[in-house]
């Protein structure tokens, strides 16, 4: 279990700091870097056992028929990429203290923060691809929240769009699939994947599958032509940008690759789509990453590069290519954060980030300047720096691949390692050495520790790798590749000496080159900037544009906003479904004999018939119609009686009560007298539709009823109501126990229609619909009694016994009919009347609880209900009972059912107030009432009239 508390750590850091929106900065920082820090010597306290044993994991079975569970896995590939996320991360945290403005809010920033780190986390463990997907989607969001941090700016709401639309449309590539690699392995669990490599390769979705995988990969990390959204969330704050950049966001799609190594490389359609991908999204970012001029862009654009490298690396498909692979993740990972601390402080001490404006910072921030210049050098691969050892590797791999001709791939992998020289070398040279070009707003200065102590680590870090590469990372390397190739990796040795090789000529062939780019840089600028070059941001406006254009264009073909033309579609559709099942099927009369109609029955039959046909006749006149539905209701209520479904009889007759009445005060909204909805033929169509309709659904009826039920599930739940649940009432047993997860997707779909009513009511009295009220509001009678002194008395009196009736009807519901569904609605009408006849100001005033509040606390209960079981290893959702004494009350019974049931009439109780409380503020402000406090129509305050 202590994987799941892995996982869990972050977010309940980001409850725990969102909780806290008063405390200072640093309580803030310091409860965001202990959960952190208490994740991190977590993980590493599975190193020992991971270099023993390869992996470690765990599972919680939820669905384990579709293969749906909560499964964490954590080997050497994981452990790696998890110490960088939660290692880089607490630097992050102590840097991000001390960058922040004082006016920035801290809370939320840490707490978005922790949710991303969650997110990726969980990626980094999962071991179902399921739930790595619901990770992957959740880092989308999460770096959507940080990216827009500064909200106020409108290039930070742009890239957050951005990032959001182009990761998050690669997301749903890569649901479509993994959801299809599971059905070829025959598994969702990611070790039986891995082992199935053989059998997808062989599959005739092996294509499909891989496109759909490494469009996901690619939008996530930034490829060719997915690449143009990176360098928009540069406008997210500095410890963001170094977060995304260095181990995070952009190194999922990284991580996926080698994750799925096993499985999908080797082949040449992984060689020819990966490899040349990242080839030319390691040239192109270079390219590019030459000629910006803002820091911040430098690194952004530098990393498209690194990461269109690593691609490169996976997609060679040989186990010394992921080994090279690996070393570069952790490389990149030390110099990449370091440079954008750097360009922080940079931003900071001078205020600006254009590199045309600065120089000669060295002798000025002697820190910083050297902990820049070491990073520019391990970007650039220079000795003795640990960018330097995955430079050669990488250079070594690309001499020995060939693609087309066997010069073509070392050729551009060297000038992709030319171009990496020199934009590390115009970083460093620009900033730091020369003269000064222009005096900055600020002075610059050399930070405190707490900016420049976080990229010392760093730095440390790539030093010491470089030196000692063996003692520092071989084993964790070796055995992260071996995790990637799933297999023990060749032999090999790191070292910052391999002799003369072609790697090494290659590589001073870079550095020369890449040195002399940099002493011809102005005349070769001015010709980058004569070129027509494409503008991301405008290519990706006007596509976006275009694609809302069609959208638009459709939309208003489809939904013209008839509702009847979307019923009819919908009829037809269905009728045409039935009758094609029908015709091509086969149909054969049931045996089952049918029951005689009681006089009864058939009374009860002609009335619905009478009042469904009376409800269209009386379309145009509503209370007559809504009187009539009502009766509707209520027979089919008497229905469920006669049927012996007292359970389904009690919802049905609390549910048209209490929609009678909000339909009662939603007509006071509507026009007395509206026009004709249609005219005759569109009648007599819908009509003709209607018939067929519900023949069709009455064939369907008598088919099934007629025949003798094969195996019914209802048999199980018969069987195991009491000894499994706990009570007798089977029906509500199956609701908050058997089938409870479904019980708690209609809560959610409640309130979410509750909230849907509030939103749309909130803009109902502005514009056009607010001037039709008005035209409206006078056309109504009204009463010359608004608080009618009989009314008010007795919803008074019946206030409490109504209340009591609930408590009884919930209490009672796990055993005879009733339960929190039933309960709810009781109380909703019992408060539902008063509204109605005190006024709703005069009981608004003596509410306590918010609507809102009551849908999330009646949510969170069933949810909580429902986590509570995994934490005792059992499935989600399931109950527990027993039986107790207490002395004068006797044996009782208990169950965890209870309290998803208390959640469930709490929803109720909420989602109906919440639609009442909007129906009356319309109401208010159509009428431009004031507001009334008094019932019965009388005002203490008012003075006697004295009598005659």
């Amino acid at each position: 279990m202590s994987l799941f508390l892995l996982s869990l750590l972050p977010f309940l850091g980001a409850v725990l700091v969102g909780s806290m929106p008063r405390a200072g900065r640093t309580t803030q920082a310091m409860a965001a870097g202990i959960i952190t820090g208490a994740a991190l010597l977590l993980l590493l306290a599975h190193a020992p056992a991971i270099f023993a044993a390869g992996t470690v994991s765990a599972t919680l079975e939820w669905i384990p028929g579709l293969g749906l569970s909560a499964s964490l896995f954590l080997d050497a590939l994981g452990l790696l990429f998890g110490g960088l996320i939660l290692g880089i991360g607490l630097l992050v945290i102590i840097y991000a203290r001390f960058y922040l403005d004082p006016s920035d809010p801290m809370g939320r920033f840490y707490a978005c923060l922790l949710v991303f780190q969650g997110a990726m986390l969980g990626i980094a463990l999962s071991g179902n691809v399921l739930l790595l997907l619901i990770f992957w989607e959740l880092t989308s969001l999460s770096s959507f929240l940080l990216i827009g941090f500064w909200r106020d700016r409108a290039e930070a709401r742009q890239g957050a769009r951005m990032a959001l639309a182009v990761t998050g449309g690669g997301g749903l590539a890569l649901i479509a699939g993994l959801l299809l690699l599971g059905r070829i392995a025959g598994t969702y669990e990611l070790a039986g994947i891995l082992r199935s490599g053989a059998l997808i390769q062989a599959s005739p979705f092996y294509p499909l599958a891989l496109v759909l995988i490494l469009i996901g990969c690619f939008t996530k990390s930034a490829q060719f032509p997915f690449h143009f959204w990176l360098p928009h969330a540069m406008a997210a704050p500095t410890p963001v940008s170094t977060y995304l950049h260095s181990a995070t966001m952009v190194k999922a799609g990284v991580f996926l690759l080698a994750r799925l190594w096993p499985a999908l490389a080797g082949t040449q359609l992984w060689f020819y789509l990966v490899a040349t991908t990242g080839l030319v999204t390691m040239l192109l970012g270079a390219l590019i990453a030459l000629f910006k001029h803002d820091l911040k862009a430098i690194l952004a654009y530098s990393t498209v590069s690194q990461l269109g490298l690593l691609t490169m690396l996976f997609g060679f498909g040989t186990p010394m290519a992921a080994v090279a692979g690996v070393l570069h993740i952790l490389n990149h990972a030390l110099f990449k954060a370091a440079l954008f601390m750097n360009a922080g402080i940079v931003d900071h001490a001078t205020g600006t980030r254009d590199a045309r404006l600065l120089g000669g910072l060295a002798t000025l921030m002697p820190i910083t300047a050297t902990l820049g210049l070491l990073a520019c050098a391990s970007m650039a691969g220079l000795p003795p720096l640990g960018g330097f050892l995955s430079k050669e590797m990488m250079l070594e791999q690309a001499a020995r691949t060939t693609l087309g001709t066997q010069w073509l791939v070392p050729l551009l992998a060297t000038i992709a390692a030319t171009l990496s020289v020199a934009y590390s070398l115009r970083y460093a040279v620009h900033i730091y050495l020369g003269r000064r070009r222009s005096e900055t707003a600020l002075a610059p200065h050399d930070p405190p520790p707490g900016l420049w102590g976080p990229p010392a680590l760093l730095v440390g870090g790539a030093i010491a790798l470089g030196l000692f590469p063996m003692l520092i990372a071989g084993d964790l390397v070796q055995a992260a590749a071996g995790a990637v190739i799933g297999a023990p990796p060749p032999a090999f040795a790191i070292s910052l000496w391999h002799g003369f090789t072609p790697a090494l000529g290659l590589s001073v062939m870079a550095v020369i080159a890449g040195a002399l780019i940099l002493a011809g840089y102005a005349p070769i600028l001015r010709r980058w900037d004569g070129l027509p070059l494409p503008v991301a941001q405008s290519l990706f406006d006007a596509g976006v544009a275009i694609l809302v254009t069609v959208s638009d264009r459709i939309t208003r073909a489809i939904h013209n906003g008839s509702l009847q033309r979307y019923l009819g579609v919908l009829f037809v559709v269905a009728i045409a479904a039935g009758a094609a099942g029908l015709a091509t099927g086969g149909f054969a009369a049931g045996q089952r004999p049918t029951l005689p109609a009681s006089p009864v029955a058939i009374i009860g039959w002609l009335t619905l018939i009478a009042a469904t046909v009376a409800v269209i006749r009386a379309q145009r006149q509503r209370y007559f119609a809504l009187i009539y539905i009502s009766v509707i209701g209520l027979i089919v209520s008497l229905g469920f009686i006669y049927l012996s479904a007292p359970d389904l009889a009690l919802t049905q007759i609390s549910v048209e009560i209490v929609t009678i009445l909000l339909l009662l005060l939603a007509l006071n909204l509507l026009p007395k007298h509206p026009s004709r909805l249609s005219c005759t033929a569109l009648r007599l169509r819908d009509g003709a539709l209607g018939a067929a309709g519900g023949c069709g659904a009455g064939f369907l009826a008598w088919a099934v009823m007629t025949r003798p039920p094969n195996d019914p599930i209802s048999a199980h739940h018969w069987a195991n109501s009491y000894s499994g649940g706990g009570g007798t009432n089977v029906v509500n047993v199956t609701l908050v126990d058997f089938r409870a997860f479904d019980t708690f997707g209609e809560i959610i779909v409640l309130g979410i229609a509750a909230l849907a009513i509030f939103a749309l009511l909130q803009t109902a009295t502005r514009g056009a619909s607010g001037r039709r009220l008005l035209q409206w509001m006078p056309d109504l009678v009204r009463s010359p009694e608004h608080h009618p002194m009989m009314f008010v008395v007795a919803t008074r009196l019946l206030l409490p016994l109504a209340l009591l009736v609930g408590v009884y009807i919930f209490l009672r519901g796990h055993n005879l009919p009733g339960g929190g569904f039933i309960a709810g609605l009781v109380v909703s009408i019992a408060i539902l009347m008063q509204y109605i006849a005190s006024g709703f100001d005069w009981t608004d005033h003596r509410r306590q609880v918010d609507e809102h509040a009551m849908i999330a606390c009646g949510v969170l209960i069933a949810v909580a209900t429902g986590l509570g079981a995994l934490l005792f290893g059992k499935p989600l959702f399931t109950s527990a009972f027993g039986y107790f004494s207490l002395p004068l009350i006797g044996t009782f019974e208990l169950a965890t059912a209870m309290a998803f049931d208390v959640g469930v009439g709490v929803t109720v109780i909420g989602a109906v107030m919440l639609a009442l409380a909007e129906l009356s503020h319309v109401a208010q402000r159509a009428e431009k009432d004031a507001r009334t406090e008094h019932a019965m129509d009388v005002d203490p305050g008012r003075s006697r009239v004295p009598a005659r």
